[in-house]
């Protein structure tokens, strides 16, 4: 049945802005075309027609932009449906372009009707809206590249040929100057995410202090996950007929809370996410407190209020999200409510690590020192060994600081695990990691 969430519709109508405007100013929630008032589907003839039109008219007859505030996807095999997810958007009241800010323009979810707002509801909230966002602030620098952004858009199959790539996903200001979003995606963005290891169970002793950063903004998402999932070490157990992994943490929860930590990061207030991994547990934090508006229930129940609707459209683009708010479940379905830190300016994630696990891995491989080198009897081959497990992202000059060591003791040392299946390289010198065989 409908409600405030869903609206159902048998076939694309003159309505259909109004619908999405409602849902914009309220809590987000979706519209099902090709499914009639009762819940049943009953399909639709050309979809994918559809679904332009559809993606046409919300981009050009909404205002404020939408871009990565809602998605449309075809669904059912017999018989073809959109269903089209709005998230709440932070830049309310958002209004039919034709109509402006008006009774005629502005909609609100009531229940299962999107009823017209009140002129005073209008100015209350045009007064309040936020103007300091990704696509409104200005680049501090404007000579900007995008060499990375465009391989990874090549490598997931879209066109980026044309002054029309840069503008389609949004990267200027009104007056065309490049804004804080396109500096994130750029070569040249200055922003980095830290992770940070500690000894122990406290912030008294830092191991390694690693950023990622200075690159576009994805190199760096994709790097930090690439050495989290280093880090999060499993037990193995044998059983018939299966092999059973388990983590210290849970993987799937783990990648959706350090996406969601950087894709809701307020950057235009000068902040960056951080990871902190100490004996025990991962810490993420992400830097601005809850979106204005969002409680924390509807946080919890996943009511989507991206708070860069920028990022997240690329990061969709990238197959890195999915649904809105799918993350917040996917999470809660491992862990409970209490992991979860809410602070004025800042969202901490708290991932204590499995009991079971650690103590097998503990028990077995001694974590954190050279212990599982059995065969190695040169304590440098240890040393370094126990350095690159650390710090899988470890540099040969920084090794060399660590340990003291020559460039070509290192290297030997180096190439001596990888021949005997201790380590293996990942992606190259440059950029790639060192990834932990066992």
């Amino acid at each position: 049945m409908e409600s405030a969430l869903i609206e159902y519709k048998r076939e694309l109508t003159d309505g259909l802005e109004k619908e999405v405007v409602a849902f914009l100013n309220t809590l987000g929630g979706e519209i099902q075309i090709g499914v009639d008032d009762n819940g049943q589907i009953v399909g639709l003839d050309n979809p994918d027609e559809i679904s332009l039109k559809i993606a046409d008219r919300l981009k050009n007859n909404i205002s404020p932009s939408i871009m990565g505030l809602f998605q449309i996807n075809i669904v059912g095999d017999d018989k073809k449906h959109i269903v089209i997810s709005v998230a709440s958007g932070m830049e309310k009241p958002y209004y039919i372009k034709k109509y402006g800010l008006s009774v005629k323009g502005c909609f609100v979810r009531i229940g299962t009707q999107s009823s017209p707002m009140e002129q005073a509801q209008i100015e209350n909230l045009f007064s309040c809206r936020v103007d300091r966002t990704l696509s409104t602030v200005v680049s501090p620098r404007q000579d900007l590249t995008f060499v990375q952004l465009r391989i990874f858009y090549e490598e997931n199959g879209f066109d980026v040929n044309g002054e029309y790539f840069y503008r389609n996903l949004g990267m200027y200001t009104a007056d065309g100057k490049f804004n804080y979003f396109a500096m994130l995606l750029s070569d040249q963005n200055d922003v980095s995410i830290k992770v940070a290891r500690f000894k122990g169970k406290n912030k008294i002793e830092i191991i390694t202090n690693k950023e990622f950063g200075y690159c576009c903004i994805l190199k760096s998402v994709y790097n930090v996950l690439d050495y989290l999932d280093n880090y999060n070490m499993p037990s193995v157990k044998i059983t018939y007929p299966k092999r059973i992994e388990k983590f210290l943490i849970d993987k799937t929860a783990l990648r959706e809370a350090a996406i969601n930590a950087i894709v809701h990061n307020d950057y235009v207030r000068g902040g960056s996410p951080l990871f902190e991994i100490y004996d025990d547990r991962i810490n993420i934090v992400s830097y601005g407190g809850l979106v204005g508006g969002l409680t924390q229930e509807e946080f919890f129940n996943g009511c989507s209020m991206p708070r860069n609707r920028e990022l997240m459209r690329v990061f969709r683009d990238m197959d890195l999200v999915e649904n809105f708010g799918s993350g917040m479940h996917r999470i809660l379905q491992v862990y409970d409510r209490n992991i979860f830190k809410i602070f004025d300016n800042f969202v901490m994630t708290e991932f204590k690590y499995d009991e079971e696990v650690l103590k097998q891995i503990t028990s077995t491989q001694n974590v954190g020192t050279n212990d599982t080198v059995k065969d190695i009897v040169n304590d440098t081959v240890k040393l370094i060994y126990g350095s690159v497990k650390s710090d899988c992202y470890i540099t040969i000059a920084e090794l060399m600081e660590q340990t003291k060591k020559s460039r070509p003791t290192i290297t030997r040392a180096l190439s001596e695990l990888k021949e005997k299946g201790y380590i293996e390289r990942v992606g190259s010198d440059k950029t790639g990691f060192w990834k932990i065989l066992k």
